[in-house]
């Protein structure tokens, strides 16, 4: 029998806590709760959630700082949780590897119908068969979140490599910022666009630029592409 999916829910308010349990248990799901930013990391650490709904304002450890920390060690999917005044924020859990987010004030109901959606999101990247590619000097490990310049490992995040990954797929496309949004993230242009560009600026800082035949290039006013033989 597989085990019902366990949900970390990450918030200072009580009142959270018992409706998103209430609907999460109606549909099948375990979860138990953190109300500060120590609490949550301890927690995700001790048992491994399937996902964790994390609330940017927590006391002790922020909620950007919490996601940073996890996605150091762990791909769990991230859904934050924020009020509409925290738009900066919000960009920055985007940037250090949430997967998605939801505005207060929200309907329980609402919040499950996402947590599903992530969820289904995350199973079906992991039964996609991911390949490694490979340029001059370039090793892109999508499986194992690897990637290598002349085999020495490079520090890129999660969401640095996927979107890499997606760009280097199919060199010379281009994809413009709602469709790397959507492809990486997993949701629909939210008007977060800046996200992005900051990955992308990270990625080139981490990325050699010079004597290399390969990079991630600007296509003004469209977005990026993955070129060769520069």
């Amino acid at each position: 029998m597989q085990k019902a999916p366990h949900i970390l829910i990450c918030d200072d308010q009580p009142i959270i806590h018992e409706s998103l349990g209430i609907y999460l248990e109606r549909e099948g799901f375990t979860h138990e709760s953190a109300f500060d930013g120590v609490q949550a990391l301890k927690k995700a650490r001790e048992n491994p959630p399937s996902l964790i709904l994390l609330d940017l304002m927590m006391p002790g450890i922020s909620g950007t700082e919490v996601c940073r920390e996890l996605r150091k060690t762990s791909q769990v999917p991230i859904i934050m949780l924020t009020a509409k005044s925290e738009e900066v924020d919000r960009i920055l859990g985007l940037e250090f590897g949430a997967d998605d987010y939801i505005v207060k004030p929200f309907s329980a109901r609402e919040v499950v119908a996402r947590v599903k959606a992530v969820l289904r999101r995350t199973e079906q990247k992991q039964v996609q068969p991911l390949q490694i590619l490979r340029f001059e000097g370039l090793e892109i490990n999508a499986a194992s979140y690897d990637v290598r310049v002349d085999g020495k490992s490079v520090p890129l995040t999660p969401k640095e490599v996927e979107i890499l990954y997606l760009l280097a797929s199919q060199p010379g496309r281009v994809f413009d910022r709602e469709q790397i949004l959507a492809k990486v993230w997993g949701y629909d242009y939210f008007g977060d666009t800046r996200a992005v560009d900051t990955q992308i600026k990270r990625i080139r800082q981490k990325l050699p630029q010079d004597s290399v035949d390969w990079g991630v290039k600007t296509v003004y006013g469209i977005g990026y592409k993955f070129e060769t033989g520069k």
